[in-house]
């Protein structure tokens, strides 16, 4: 199957990424990880005769370091992976400080990458090296309570998570080895075993960020190649989505069915020659794949707004 992606109003960004539904306020919400900021926007009506939505005026947070990915918080306001800390945003735009892994002093400078919540609730952020140094990564748990543990190391470019429908799969990609690899993965505990490749991008691109699908299909989002391919969940290819800008950074479902694939895409580091061909380098794009998404777990530091989160219980916090 073959799909393309038409490209939404917001102008474009740098190396725009992380794109998440926000259910809870039915809008969009992503970043421009080397610009630093988190943006928001609502579905708005497109003027042709595409079927599809645009996206509104945004609105923005601008932050003092690069910026990852962000995720909706139970409790209400953001929860965003920027530089190596994690930075909560209530709903004024107040920015403050939560918690912070202990990275290795070595010189190297690093950043957070992409982030997401497993299905309890806990959030999954990977960090690389500012230079793509190898082997200078590490993926990290950030536990409700603010306990951030180690979950593997080392890693290069992290990126790609997402989960199977029953939460007992977790898809990961360590971008430069163009694999997908899939985890065994416990819903109660957040414990990872049994890392196995499950698709391979090929030497067209790389894989970036994914989604996953009530069917378990696996959405990719392949960087250079101009191109979302979605595997089944025995790893065959199923549908390419082609987008018109090379560097396809990730993808999210959307919309209040979440029958929409978002897709963002970046211009950073594409000459003046590859964006005269490429003006729509650094949009986000829209499709509809004819799939649905799975919803979208906040980050549980509410028990009470997440009743299914068991990360507060002893055994949780120290399982990974």
């Amino acid at each position: 199957m073959h799909l393309t992606a038409l490209p939404c109003a917001p102008v474009p960004g740098r190396l725009t990424e992380g794109p998440v539904w926000h259910a809870g306020r039915g809008d969009l919400l992503w970043v421009d990880i080397t610009a630093g900021l988190v943006h928001r926007s609502r579905l708005v009506a497109r003027d042709d005769d595409s079927g599809l939505p645009d996206l509104g005026p945004r609105t923005t947070v601008s932050l003092d370091r690069p910026v990852g990915a962000v995720a909706p918080c139970a409790s209400g306001g953001l929860l965003v992976a920027a530089g190596t800390s994690f930075l909560r945003v209530d709903d004024a735009g107040v920015v403050t400080e939560f918690a912070a892994p202990v990275v290795p002093d070595d010189g190297t400078p690093r950043r957070f990458n992409d982030a997401k919540c497993d299905p309890g609730g806990r959030l999954l952020a990977g960090t690389m090296a500012h230079d793509a140094t190898p082997a200078a990564g590490t993926l990290y748990r950030l536990d409700p309570d603010g306990t951030v543990r180690t979950v593997l190391s080392p890693v290069t470019i992290s990126n790609g998570l997402g989960w199977s429908p029953d939460g007992r799969l977790l898809y990961y990609a360590d971008s430069p080895t163009r694999r997908v690899d899939v985890f065994d993965h416990d819903p109660a505990t957040g414990a990872l075993s049994g890392r196995r490749p499950f698709a391979d991008t090929g030497p067209a691109g790389v894989p970036d960020g994914l989604a996953v699908d009530t069917e378990g299909r696996v959405w990719v989002a392949v960087w250079g190649a101009g191109q979302v391919r979605a595997y089944t969940p025995g790893g065959a290819l199923h549908a390419v989505v082609t987008v018109p800008a090379s560097q396809v950074s990730s993808c999210a479902f959307a919309g209040p069915d979440l029958d929409l694939l978002m897709i963002t895409t970046a211009a950073d580091g594409l000459t003046a020659e590859r964006l005269a061909a490429e003006p729509h380098a650094g949009r986000i794009f829209v499709c509809r794949p004819g799939a649905t998404g799975l919803p979208v777990p906040p980050f549980a530091d509410d028990p009470e707004r997440f009743p299914g989160s068991s990360t507060t219980s002893h055994e949780s916090r120290g399982s990974a």
